[in-house]
């Protein structure tokens, strides 16, 4: 058996008709950038994420560049971000000049924790980065403690965690702002690029959405340097549509991620477990072995496509070779990295796929 890593197709199909005729009523309206399509999405995904409103932005990376932005971080200062995560949550910092300060995370959760941020401030920190890598929420409480006792906003890197919650409340409505994206592979992934930020803060929103069309609100009137980071009408109908089954594909992951938990017997393996604040909704069902690459390559052999994510932790990136710290700094991080392997997840998976991987699993010798 063969079994996909990830097969958008199997969702695609099933809704190609009504994103078909979302596009066609795109397209007769000339609704291509901005517009009513991206106005009800935006609505749609404030009520989904339990916030009054939020605000289209053409992708996830620029929605974290906006709401730095907006917060005027900018030369000089320090981000606290996890070593542990996607680059682009490491680019909130350096899009806007300031030095991204990276944190070692929770080898539990893989999340960065209160202690670990705590241990990356500096006297010139000026915002933590919490990201809910793979779909759990981050211990959140400690953190916007911390953040508080010091006077340091906290940004919410929601991209893997559409509807995830913490003790009930969603993520993105507890820090300054959250941000989202909807590139294809996410839980709620467009058919392109897109993204979204959220907020209680309806002053920070407003900047935002300033910033997203060149700085202007009165058309050829700038009044800040802004960027072209519109959300496109096709790609907010076709969210439109998505969303409505997002709930029914968490379920699914969630019933997934059960399954291998229960099959997933090979030795000195460790699986994602759900914490105690709220399961997380498995953007990655991501196990650790200390043979990674032996068990990766043996699932290969027997057909099932896994990944790696993510293979190398930020502070050992090349393009941050000069800001360091040292590999040996962030023990957590780099272990991680070197024996992270991420399972098929997506909720299309057959119960006979998942039944193959796990056996597939269980058969490794070593």
């Amino acid at each position: 058996m063969k079994v996909p890593f990830l097969d958008l197709s199997r969702s695609h199909q099933a809704l190609r008709d009504e994103i078909l005729q979302s596009f066609a009523a795109t397209y007769d309206a000339g609704r291509f950038c901005l517009g009513d399509d991206v106005v009800a999405f935006e609505k749609e995904f404030a009520t989904a994420s339990g916030v009054a409103d939020a605000v289209g932005i053409a992708n996830g990376t620029a929605a974290l560049h906006l709401v730095a932005r907006a917060l005027n971080l900018g030369p000089g200062d320090d981000i606290v971000v996890p070593a542990f995560t996607f680059i682009a949550s490491a680019w909130t910092a350096s899009y806007v000049g300031a030095r991204p300060v990276f944190c070692d995370v929770d080898p539990a959760t893989y999340n960065a924790t209160a202690e670990t941020i705590a241990a990356a401030i500096t006297p010139a920190t000026k915002a933590i980065v919490v990201v809910h890598l793979f779909g759990q929420a981050a211990d959140m409480d400690p953190i916007l403690e911390l953040g508080r006792a010091r006077g340091i906003p906290v940004i919410e890197d929601c991209a893997q965690a559409h509807l995830a919650t913490y003790r009930g409340r969603p993520v993105g409505t507890m820090g300054c702002a959250g941000t989202f994206s909807f590139y294809p592979t996410k839980n709620l992934g467009g058919v392109g690029e897109g993204g979204a930020v959220v907020s209680t803060d309806a002053a920070l929103l407003e900047r935002v959405r300033l910033l997203r069309v060149h700085g202007s609100k009165v058309r050829y009137q700038h009044d800040e340097v802004g960027y072209n980071y519109r959300m496109e009408g096709l790609q907010a109908g076709a969210l439109r549509v998505k969303l409505r089954q997002l709930e029914a594909w968490t379920a699914a992951r969630r019933a997934h991620a059960q399954t291998y938990r229960e099959g997933i017997t090979l030795a000195d393996t460790q699986l994602p477990q759900p914490a105690a604040w709220g399961d997380s909704v498995y953007h990655q069902f991501t196990l650790l072995h200390p043979r990674r690459d032996a068990l990766r390559a043996h699932l290969a052999d027997h057909g099932v496509s896994t990944d790696l994510i993510y293979p190398r932790a930020l502070h050992e990136q090349p393009c941050f070779a000069e800001i360091g710290p040292a590999t040996g700094s962030l023990p957590a991080a780099e272990a991680l990295a070197r024996t992270c392997l991420s399972l098929p997840i997506f909720p299309e998976l057959t119960e006979a796929e998942l039944a193959y991987v796990i056996e597939t699993i269980n058969t490794f010798a070593g």
